[in-house]
């Protein structure tokens, strides 16, 4: 089907008052961004919408892209035609023809005058576009609950738009308009759906993953980067800080200590991400923790291993089971990513009977016991290498330009 424009209705944050303004400015550089991609589009705003006109630019694989920009409710591709009744009338036959109406589809039209110069009222209009459509459709039955074809007509001084669908988009908050945080991000399943839960409350995200060369493969490297441009897709681009964490890991397996050894690398993720956190003036971490999924994810193991910062640890998937978190993973594009076979540092030296309530004195104690583990944490953040990714490129950070994805 051809149309004119897409309509963009705004989500929850349009009751947030004096900060509305801020977060619809917010979206519209985003959509901005987005539409460099369809270079005829050109934008209309109102208050609470946004209006695309198409100018012949493709509608599906516009909505594609701005289903994914956080703030955005939902999308309707409309088709215009004059305030006029009878060219309102004929541009809804016209819109109902090229659709393929099964026998027995329920159907009414819900006509809104915006304009009030408008000779006739909402309810007036419901019954004069859809009598003549109910005589020319004769497989549409009349439903004023919960109909399969609700015919929207939105008539306004400068033109009446029709459309039928409501393709719902991602909602939540505009993109980094509650801050930056630091998402400790993972091969897994889990970190790449609490990185998404973030973002979709306004948090800028920037990733940090460990690697332990040669424990870790390239491939397990190239798995992550993917998952971080996977989430670009929603933020427009996604800093990620990659971490080389041999020395420390090791570091843990002479202490005679294994059944600890999962709670000591967490701690020190954890400092080395405070560290990257307080370089980039992010104001919080992010974990995709699920409340006793793991020995780690206990709540006494959470506790002894969220006193090694003093930033606010963020767990988006607390409460959540694997299945919930699987579903969203699906959902988002990072699934079939996440069950790659390539391992990372945290699956690495990990004991048959790790700790469930590990003891804080102890660890500290153990910690202590490690003189240059602090000199190694500073190391490891000075040797971080950071990339810049976007749904199509990867740039370096410090030089800003564009390298080929298959540098790595």
């Amino acid at each position: 089907m051809k149309y004119d424009m897409l309509l963009l209705r705004f989500g929850e944050f349009t009751l947030k008052g004096k900060n509305r303004n801020r977060f619809e400015k917010s979206i519209l550089i985003h959509v901005k961004s987005v539409l460099t991609s369809f270079p005829a589009a050109e934008i209309q705003k109102e208050f609470g919408r946004l209006y695309i006109l198409l100018n012949g630019e493709d509608a599906v694989q516009m909505i594609a892209k701005l289903k994914k920009i956080f703030g955005i409710h939902s999308i309707s591709p409309v088709v215009v035609c004059s305030s006029q009744l009878e060219q309102i009338a004929e541009t809804s036959l016209a819109f109902l023809k090229q659709m393929e109406l099964a026998e027995g589809t329920t159907f009414k039209v819900t006509a809104r005058r915006a304009w009030k110069a408008f000779p006739h009222s909402s309810h007036e209009m419901n019954h004069l576009i859809g009598s003549p459509l109910l005589k020319q459709f004769p497989q549409l039955k009349v439903s004023m609950k919960n109909p399969e074809l609700e015919l929207r007509v939105e008539i306004r001084e400068q033109g009446t738009y029709i459309f039928s669908e409501v393709i719902p988009a991602v909602g939540g908050f505009p993109r980094g308009s509650n801050g930056k945080a630091m998402l400790l991000l993972s091969g897994g399943i889990d970190s790449p759906v609490a990185g998404y839960s973030s973002m979709r409350r306004g948090l800028e995200v920037e990733c940090v993953h460990f690697f332990s060369y040669p424990f870790t493969s390239r491939k397990a490297k190239e798995k992550v980067m993917e998952l971080a441009k996977a989430l670009s897709g929603y933020a427009g681009e996604v800093k990620l800080h990659l971490v080389p964490f041999t020395e420390i890991q090791t570091s843990f397996t002479g202490l005679g200590q294994d059944n600890l050894i999962i709670t000591l690398m967490r701690r020190s993720m954890l400092r080395i991400a405070s560290m990257l956190a307080e370089r980039e003036g992010a104001l919080a971490l992010v974990t995709g923790d699920s409340l006793g999924q793991v020995a780690s994810q206990t709540l006494p193991s959470m506790n002894v291993i969220g006193r090694a910062t003093e930033l606010p640890l963020l767990r988006p998937l607390i409460m959540m089971d694997k299945i919930e978190i699987t579903e969203i993973s699906k959902q988002i594009g990072t699934y079939e990513l996440s069950i790659l076979p390539y391992e990372d540092c945290c699956t690495l030296f990990v004991p048959k009977s790790p700790a469930t309530n590990p003891n804080l004195r102890i660890v500290e104690r153990i910690e202590a016991s490690l003189p240059n583990l602090q000199g190694m944490l500073e190391e490891a953040v000075e040797r971080a290498e950071t990339v810049v990714l976007t749904p199509n490129s990867i740039i370096e950070a410090d030089q800003e330009e564009v390298i080929d994805e298959n540098w790595f």
